[in-house]
């Protein structure tokens, strides 16, 4: 692994979630650069043990260092100047899914808390449900999937910086919070299809 705070959030990150006994889903992590802006971004998606593939309950998650922040970190990195903590960008997203009604949006909403678990002390903010149908060849439904994502930034500080470890403090809430997120979301009175995508 790269020695790069970046790469030291991701895997604070990923030992949150699997500390919490999370199952991450195969061949959906991702760590990307776009060559023309410069940013980098991680992605992963969990769910809880034994949901099949697609589960009916999952995680996505986001970390996204910009262009700015590298400059930030660099800039503390070379002359121990530090002017300006760099930030990460961080999203949530849950998804319900393998649905076979469009559910109320209000059903879902009421299974979230309206804040994330403070991250080094900025709490992520909830934004409003998206609603997906999928349609097939024939145009006939055949299911629904609900999203909800929180958003914000995880500002580091001159001393986590210096300290990597220091995130795993940080991070370690995100775990609890979203293996609880997921539970409440799959104990709603909601129909789901099986795994195979066969109908129930």
């Amino acid at each position: 692994m790269l020695d790069h705070v970046f790469t030291d959030a991701i895997g604070a990150l990923r030992d949150a979630l699997e500390g919490a006994m999370l199952e991450r889903q195969a061949l959906e992590e991702r760590f990307q650069a776009d060559v023309l802006l410069g940013d980098v971004t991680w992605e992963t998606s969990y769910g809880l043990p034994g949901e099949g593939s697609p589960p009916r309950v999952q995680a996505d998650l986001t970390l996204d260092w910009p262009t700015w922040a590298q400059t930030a970190y660099r800039t503390w990195y070379l002359d121990e100047e530090f002017t300006e903590g760099p930030k990460i960008e961080i999203e949530v997203v849950f998804r319900v899914q393998r649905l076979t009604d469009l559910p109320d949006p209000a059903v879902i909403v009421s299974a979230l808390a309206a804040e994330a678990p403070s991250i080094g002390g900025d709490a992520l903010t909830r934004f409003g449900p998206t609603l997906e149908t999928v349609y097939g060849e024939r145009l006939d439904v055949e299911s629904h999937a609900v999203e909800i994502s929180y958003q914000g930034f995880y500002e580091l500080d001159e001393a986590t910086l210096e300290d990597g470890s220091v995130l795993d403090r940080h991070f370690a809430a995100i775990g609890g919070w979203v293996t609880s997120t997921l539970v409440r979301l799959g104990d709603l009175p909601l129909a789901f299809q099986p795994a195979d995508g066969t109908s129930a």
